[in-house]
């Protein structure tokens, strides 16, 4: 089996700074594409971004939030700079895993989610 674990999330004030982490661990032969949704109360989970090789992000973080990862640890990251209080959501990291060189392809895993309030 496949875990993933978050970390980071906070509460902060407007125009703060936070960094999300998100590890896998277990059963890991690859990782592919990692990212990061999230939700707010009472809307639906929205694609934040994700990585693979290169990042890709919503419209609405770009040029204030930064994926990366690191390969050898398995970990994404999300820096999210100049908060916003319509940043406020739980962030869910998710990743393709395959858990063995015998599978074609992975399946997705997701963390646990973790809370990110930014007051005005």
């Amino acid at each position: 089996q496949v875990q993933l674990v978050e970390s980071g999330g906070d509460l902060v004030q407007a125009g703060a700074s936070l960094r999300l982490s998100c590890r896998a661990s277990g059963r890991i032969f690859s990782v592919g594409t990692m990212g990061w949704y999230r939700q707010a109360p009472g809307k639906q989970r929205e694609l934040v971004a994700t990585i693979t090789t290169s990042p890709d992000y919503a419209d609405s973080v770009k040029g204030r939030f930064t994926i990366s990862r690191d390969n050898a640890k398995n970990t994404v990251y999300l820096q999210m700079n100049s908060l916003k209080p319509e940043d406020t959501a739980v962030y869910f990291c998710y990743a393709t895993v395959r858990s063995s060189a015998l599978l074609s392809r992975g399946d997705i895993f997701w963390g646990q989610g973790t809370q990110v309030t930014v007051s005005s």
